[in-house]
Formats: structure tokens, sequence, C-alpha cells
């Protein structure tokens, strides 16, 4: 068993009335890897302060093995008192070791040791205070959302780095992918208790959905046990007799129970308010260029983006993601090339950096623009405490100041601000951060449902696998090349990860040929020879029937999925309803199947005719 180097017993801790940490308890063993997880604002952030001794609880025990090493990162670090970011790196530091450690990690890091520590931005801090809890390589890192700002060269780094370390970890982290490769066990902190989990994030999901289940049986079990009791209160009693007596206090605890059971947190529901249906065509751009200061950040490119697709843009932090929006949308004039914009677009767009929320601005005012209490979805107006509710925000929030929102608060604030909009096409510039991992899950379900069209930039690769069809990677100086499917798909098919970038065709040997050597084929394809390829027969015959197979199974989709929506229908032919679920099951299959394969044979098809 791995000696115990970090406990914490019985901690409660209330904030304005309210209950957040209720005999929550933490233990950290020799090279434990733990991660940390629950719903924004369950007192997550709080419980690892408490380990690093930052907050003091309002009760509880907070002990630490003599001679342990802890650094604790936290979401917004303190550089104050530093001249430079290497010297904020090294005081982190232990007498005997070297800077060599601090400057190597600053590297990676992607931020230089000279810069001025009051000048740095917040993503610049964070990966300075990073660098600062990694170098001295502690007993115990306690690490409060890591991958926040970097990108996903970054974070692959960091994993890798994390995995090589002695150190026991605990983690808090939106990020699946993050979580599932590093977490050995899982502390779930629900309802102001911490409940262990002896595997790590992969099994997590599965048991936390089995726990709440049973939880809510033996609550039907409870409710009807006491409603038994009550009606013999009321006709069974006959003298005062002990037993009586006994079980009347029997009855008094039970209620009691019912009385102190705190429900678990309800889900947000995320809706999208919709415009007219857009064009066919989005936009298109050929040949596109951009460049700033002598420097491409957009050279040769030339894209479609058609009605429905959702496109992930990958790259680098300083590629020109969102430069690269700009273009996109309009909003920049490109230094040559051609930019087409599809008719009736209609955009909503969610600002990663949050600039446009004023933290004197009330929640309410911030939803309604001021001196309403109503806003309009799809339409119809709605009042705003209600579309608040959606967002898991209470009715006494409404007045209160952004200022004092959580990070994941306010990201749910940006979300509920960007779906008021009646959209078409909705531009997503880091949405997932500081969600929870229950929000993600509606967000994801919700773009999966909109009917318009998605431009997406994120670092969250489980996100982008299950939103994207198709990503956009940036391969440096200012080439960016497009691959269908989400961020596994493009690793396979490029053949490397955004940490290592591939060559690109021009600086391949050349094969001694007379002919012009075709680009490589993607992965999972065969080689096609030098001369040029065609179509072949039932390619052809493909394309033409595949785009009528796919409108008559969505046609067939919405059917069943109507059939489904009516509340009555499994109460009255269960066995229909399930036969009918499991042809949606079925239709949906064959649908992704299908337009799989259309896209496969589309691309391909312009591939080789232009």
């Amino acid at each position: 068993m791995a000696r115990q180097l970090l406990t914490l017993d019985d901690i409660h801790l209330t904030f304005g009335g309210h209950a957040l940490l209720n005999g929550a308890t933490l233990s950290v063993g020799q090279g434990e890897r733990l991660c940390l997880v629950g719903r924004n604002g369950s007192g997550k952030s709080t419980l690892l302060k408490i380990a690093a001794g930052t907050v003091e609880p309002d009760s509880g025990d907070r002990w630490v093995h003599p001679g342990t090493t802890l650094r604790y990162l936290p979401q917004e670090p303190d550089l104050s008192g530093h001249d430079t970011v290497l010297s904020y790196v090294e005081e982190g530091l232990d007498p005997e070791t070297g800077s060599y450690r601090a400057e190597y990690l600053l590297d990676r890091l992607g931020i230089s040791g000279s810069l001025s520590a009051a000048t740095l931005s917040g993503g610049e801090a964070r990966r300075a205070a990073l660098a600062r809890v990694l170098a001295p390589e502690p007993d115990i890192l306690l690490l409060d959302e890591p991958t926040n700002h970097l990108d996903l060269a970054a974070i692959e780094w960091l994993e890798e780095e994390l995995l090589s370390l002695r150190s026991a970890m605990v983690l808090i982290s939106h990020d699946r992918r993050f979580l599932t490769r590093l977490s050995r066990a899982t502390l779930w902190i629900d309802r102001g208790r911490a409940r262990r989990l002896e595997q790590g994030f992969d099994a997590f999901e599965a048991w936390r959905d089995q726990v709440l289940e049973d939880e809510e049986r033996d609550r039907h079990k409870l409710d009807r046990k006491i409603a038994m009791e009550e009606d013999w209160l009321r006709y069974g009693v006959t003298a005062r007799r002990k037993r009586n007596q006994k079980r009347l206090g029997n009855l008094i605890a039970m209620r009691q129970d019912r009385r102190d059971y705190r429900k678990a947190q309800g889900t947000a529901t995320l809706e999208a308010a919709e415009a007219s249906t857009s064009g066919k065509r989005v936009m298109e751009v050929e040949n596109l260029c951009k460049s700033f200061d002598g420097r491409p950040i957009v050279k040769d490119l030339s894209l479609r983006v058609l009605r429905g697709d959702r496109l992930g843009i990958i790259g680098p932090n300083g590629a020109g993601k969102t430069t690269l929006l700009r273009l996109l949308t309009g909003d920049l004039e490109p230094d040559s090339g051609t930019s087409i914009q599809g008719t009736g677009l209609t955009v909503a767009s969610l600002d990663q950096r949050r600039a446009s929320l004023d933290p004197d601005t009330s929640l309410q005012d911030a939803l309604t623009g001021g001196g309403t209490d109503q806003v309009v979805i799809n339409g119809k107006p709605r009042h705003v405490i209600g579309y608040m509710k959606d967002f898991l925000f209470g009715p006494e929030q409404a007045r209160q100041p952004i200022g004092r929102l959580s990070g994941g608060e306010r990201g749910r604030l940006m979300l509920a601000r960007a779906l008021i909009q009646p959209a078409n096409l909705l531009i997503l510039d880091e949405p997932t951060n500081d969600l929870d991992l229950e929000t993600l899950d509606l967000l994801q379900e919700m773009l999966a449902d909109f009917p318009g069209t998605v431009l997406l930039v994120s670092h969250d690769r489980d996100f982008l696998d299950r939103v994207a069809t198709s990503v956009l990677v940036s391969e440096g100086k200012g080439i960016w090349r497009e691959f269908p499917g989400g961020y596994s798909d493009m690793v396979r098919q490029r053949g490397a990860s955004p940490v290592a970038p591939i060559p690109s065709p021009a600086s391949a040997k050349a094969a001694p040929t007379k002919s012009k050597p075709a680009d490589a084929p993607p992965s999972g394809t065969a080689a096609r020879p030098s001369g040029k390829r065609k179509l072949g027969l039932k390619e052809r015959e493909a394309l033409k029937t595949l785009p009528g197979r796919i409108e008559s199974l969505r046609a067939q989709k919405e059917k069943l999925e109507a059939a489904l929506a009516d509340p009555t229908f499994f109460s009255r032919d269960r066995e229909a309803a399930d036969k009918t679920a499991k042809a949606l099951d079925s239709t949906l299959s064959a649908l992704d199947m299908a337009e799989t394969t259309w896209l496969e044979l589309e691309m391909l098809r312009e591939e080789l005719e232009g």
C-alpha cells in the first residue's frame, strides 16, 4: 500500500449559508494520480485550495506527511513581486536544483524567461505558473485546470511530461482525454460529499450514473415506507405503547432524512435560436492569402464550407486561428485571393476572451440588454428567470454582478448570450473553457441537432472528435490543410499529431518518373499509380444514388424521432416504442455510413477532377 502523503478528513465549509463542503475527505498516497470531478460550483477548486493550505475550512483536519514537498497550480496565478518570468519560476526550485530545469520547461511551454512578469497575458501567466510547479518535481502536484490556454501540441507534451514524473497528482480538468490518460482514481464532489472510485476517469461516468440510479431507487423506497407509516399513524395506533412510540420516532427520523436529502443538481438545457435556412454554399475561398509584418498567417487557402458542416480549426497558439475565422466570415480583408459568402447567413459568435462581459453588469441585464425581463427565443418571448434556469442559474443570481460569477458560470453565461441570437452559422472560439463535463455533453448534443453550420476553434480533442465533421489544421508558415472527420481521424490520416509537423509534399523527394508524382494517398487507401486515376463504375454509381438514399434516411429518421417525441408513446405501447427506438438506431447508423461514404467519394472526385 502506498504511503499516505496528504489527508483531508471531515472537511466542512459554508459560503453564504450554503454548505459547499459537508464532511468531504481526500487522501493522496505516494505516486497516486487522482482526478477531481464534479459540477461547476460543487467545490472542486475549493477542496484543492484546502489541500494546498491556502484556504482554511470551517472544520475538519488537514495532515501532510513530514518532509513532503507540495506544489499547487491555481487558476489565476499571482506573479507580483517578480521582475522576470525566469526569476518567478526559479523561486519555486529547491536550492540544489539548477536553473536548467526552469529554462527547459519555459521553452517547451513556449514562453521566454526574459519577459517581464508584470506584462504577461492571462495565458502566459498560467504557463509560467505551470513551469514553476513542475520544475522542482515535488512529491505532490495539485493542478487546477492545467490545460487552460495551452494549444494541442503543449497539451500532448504536458501529458507525456506528467506521465514521466513520480509525483502524486490531484487533477481538475474539463479535458476528458487528459483525465483518461493520467488518472488512476477518481474523486467525485457531489452535494458537498466526496465519493471515491478506485479507477481512472474512463470508468467514472458509468459509475456515477449507477450511483445516481441507485440513490433515486432508494429515495422511492423511502417515500413508500413513509407513506405506509403515515397511514399506520392515522388509522393503526390503538394505545401509547412503547413499540408504537418507537415506530413513531422512526417515522420522524425518516421524514428528517427526506428533508435533508439534496437532489443532484439538474442539467442545463441548451437550445440554439434558429434563423432561416442559409444557402447550400455557406462560404468558399480560393487562393486566400494574409500576412502581418511579413509573417504569413494564411497562404493559398482554398476551402468550401457547405450548410450543415461542422469545421474544427486546429493550430498552435499564435498560428492565426482567430484571424482565419475573421477571413472566412468576411470580417477581415485578405491580401489576395477570393472569398465568397453564401446567401441568407445569420451569424452568432462566442468570444473566448469574454471581453464583452462587463463585471459590473447584472446577469439579467447581460442576457436581456437591460430595461426588460424578457428574452426572445425563436421569435417567442420568455421570462429571463426561466431562461437562466436552463443554464443552471438560480433566480437569486439575476441581480448578481457578473464579476462575482465563477469561471464555469461565466462560460455558461457566454453560451446563453450566444444562443439567444437567431443564427444559421455559429462561430465558437474555445467554447469548452471552464465548462463542466455534463454541460459539455449537452453542448455537443445541441451542436449535433443544430441544423445550421458551425465553425469551431478548440484544443479539446474529445470535443472535436464528437462534434467536427472535418478539421482544418495549421501546418506552419501559413499553410492550412483540411481532413475529414474529427481530431483522431486527422491524426490517423496525417500520420502525426500537431506536436510533430509532417513534411510538406514540396519537400518530399520526387520519384524518378517522367510524369508528375501524385500526392501521397490518405491513410488506409491504396497507393494510386502515377497516371491519372478515374472514378470506377461503382464509385460513379454510388455518387449518383447516395444523395437520394441520404434524403430517404433523413426523412425516415425525422419520422421515427417524431414518434418517439410523443410522451405517451412508451406508456401506450412499450413493445412498439422499443422497436421504434431500435429502428432509429439502425437508421442513424445507416445514415452516418451513407454520409461518410458520399463525403469520401465527393472529395476523391474533386481531387481527381481539379
